[in-house]
């Protein structure tokens, strides 16, 4: 029941595989005889440095997963890399801030009472976290199918004991989102989260103009709406509409450091990872994370040196090509 909860997509779950598939797509135009006795592969996002461009993705109840869901943040911190928290963790604000000294950022919804969303935006900031994630794409909770024949039970979500309820028979996750999501929120509601956020930002052009500090290209995991393209697919797009205004970061289908480089070469900061640091949290708990993370350094640092690139910034659109550069090659060879 718990591994579908993870690992599970929205209905026939085509965007799940194709976020994946979609990486396979891509190759990389390595770069020869070019002096990689040293590689860095540190970047740094809203002027926080780190020592990989690796963000662990605000997901869900890892307490499903492993008993200690600080073990997450441990593990990241341990790597030097951020942690998002997710609105719906198993463990508070609180107990993450204090179980380690580093970056967090925080995931959010803009709830049907505001009260619940300024209250918990407040606790993270006084509690040091540097940036707040509005997740913009679930005015509904997608149909995820695993979950309802599960019957899948919402775990504690103590950021909101006794603030919203959860009761309900069978799969009550569904009732939980239909309580709280708000199936209004439009472009006003960032101006007004923005408006109540101190000294933290991050939440395609209506995004600048609504004051955000980041975009996060991302359909969720796959779990809200099922055939959406890949976001591998759109990430160039975006960064093009973005054009440098702010750090752009990818969320979805990351398994290994090759997919990292062409994400990086298709023009984003960073990458988020989800699954797979689940994955080794539910293995090994903080070591788990900790080898899933350096696993992912590994592989990235590799790639970059046998491409060419002393860092990240080396890593550029020249680096990598889509299928549909290939193909439109092939037809200018034949014509």
């Amino acid at each position: 029941m718990y591994y579908d909860f993870f690992a599970g997509g929205a209905e026939d779950q085509y965007t799940l595989k194709e976020n994946i598939e979609a990486f396979r797509r891509i190759t990389i135009q390595p770069r020869i005889l070019v002096d990689v006795s040293r590689i860095d592969m540190s970047t740094i996002i809203l002027g926080h440095k780190m020592s990989a461009p690796i963000i662990v993705a605000p997901t869900s109840s890892h307490q499903l997963a492993h008993p200690q869901e600080v073990a997450t943040a441990r593990g990241a911190a341990a790597c030097n890399v951020i942690m998002g928290l997710s609105f719906t963790a198993t463990c508070t604000i609180e107990e993450v801030a204090s179980s380690c000294n580093a970056v967090h950022f925080f995931q959010t919804y803009v709830y049907k009472r505001r009260d619940i969303t300024e209250l918990m935006v407040h606790r993270a900031e006084s509690n040091g976290f540097r940036a707040i994630i509005l997740t913009a794409d679930t005015p509904r909770l997608g149909r995820r199918e695993s979950n309802i024949k599960n019957k899948m039970i919402s775990p504690r979500l103590r950021n909101f004991e006794g603030r919203i309820s959860t009761e309900d028979k069978g799969s009550n996750l569904k009732a939980y989102a239909s309580g709280t999501l708000d199936p209004s929120l439009c472009w006003k509601d960032i101006a007004w989260l923005k408006y109540h956020v101190a000294n933290s930002d991050l939440v395609s052009t209506k995004a600048i103009e609504a004051g955000v500090a980041g975009i996060i290209v991302s359909n969720h995991g796959a779990r809200q709406l099922d055939y959406t393209p890949a976001t591998i697919s759109v990430l160039e797009e975006v960064v093009q509409a973005v054009n440098g205004k702010v750090p752009v970061l990818l969320d979805g289908g990351i398994r290994r450091g090759t997919d990292i480089f062409k994400a990086l070469a298709l023009g984003a900061k960073a990458v988020m990872i989800g699954r797979a640091v689940v994955y080794g949290l539910a293995a090994k708990g903080e070591r788990g994370v900790k080898q899933v993370i350096q696993m992912l350094k590994n592989e990235l640092e590799l790639t970059m040196a046998l491409s060419g690139c002393c860092s990240v910034d080396d890593i550029t659109r020249s680096h990598v090509k889509t299928e549909k550069e290939r193909f439109l090659c092939r037809m200018l060879a034949s014509s």
